[in-house]
């Protein structure tokens, strides 16, 4: 595998995602280098209860649009004490389809204190699940990371809801640790280089 779409617009995903692809020498192209404008369909991949079911969808669906091979993913908060909420609808989980980019994590954010206002667990994981497909392969493969949810932010760094997330194995939240040390635990990476690793083997 020499070069795969990246299906994401997020670019929190892409600055985290494209080092390490670039690690094992993979190149990447995004929607926007490979000519795909955003599309309303786009608001209908990621209608099903599972993070693996979405992340298919939205590798199936770019793949279809641009004949590459193509990798995508779905990835969430996921809290006990709110019944595993938000989950698959941790981007849009405030309900704010006015909002985008940090405002709209900013309201996600306040509705997950709000939330767990009267929680005394407050411990969450993130879960990513990241899918491939080229045609004659579909690969998908989870990643987790533990922690807690602190009741004020820290740090600048990350985005969605990184600086209250408490990485149990960093001790600090992913808002206030480099992208580097955030990769060496991330659900993300984790899940992207179990993808990557079975991609090699295949």
């Amino acid at each position: 595998m020499r070069e795969v779409l990246l299906a994401t617009r997020s670019e929190g995903k892409l600055r985290e995602l494209r080092p390490l692809f670039a690690a094992h020498a993979i190149a990447v192209v995004d929607l926007r280098d490979a000519g795909i404008d955003e599309s309303p369909v786009e608001d209908t991949l990621e209608t099903s209860p599972t993070f693996e079911e979405n992340a298919l969808a939205k590798a199936r669906h770019f793949h279809e649009l641009s004949g590459r091979a193509t990798v995508a993913d779905d990835s969430g908060l996921v809290v006990p004490a709110l019944d595993g909420r938000p989950g698959v609808l941790s981007k849009r989980w405030s309900g704010r389809t006015d909002l985008t980019g940090q405002d709209l994590d900013d309201a996600n954010n306040r509705l997950l204190l709000r939330s767990l206002q009267n929680a005394h667990d407050r411990r969450a994981r993130y879960v990513c699940a990241a899918a491939y497909v080229d045609g004659e392969r579909q690969l998908v493969c989870r990643g987790e990371v533990h922690g807690r949810i602190l009741e004020d932010a820290r740090g600048d760094g990350g985005f969605g809801y990184d600086p209250y997330f408490l990485s149990t194995e960093l001790g600090r939240t992913f808002g206030e640790v480099s992208a580097r040390e955030k990769a060496s635990v991330s659900h993300r990476a984790r899940a992207f280089r179990a993808l990557i690793q079975r991609l090699g083997e295949a």
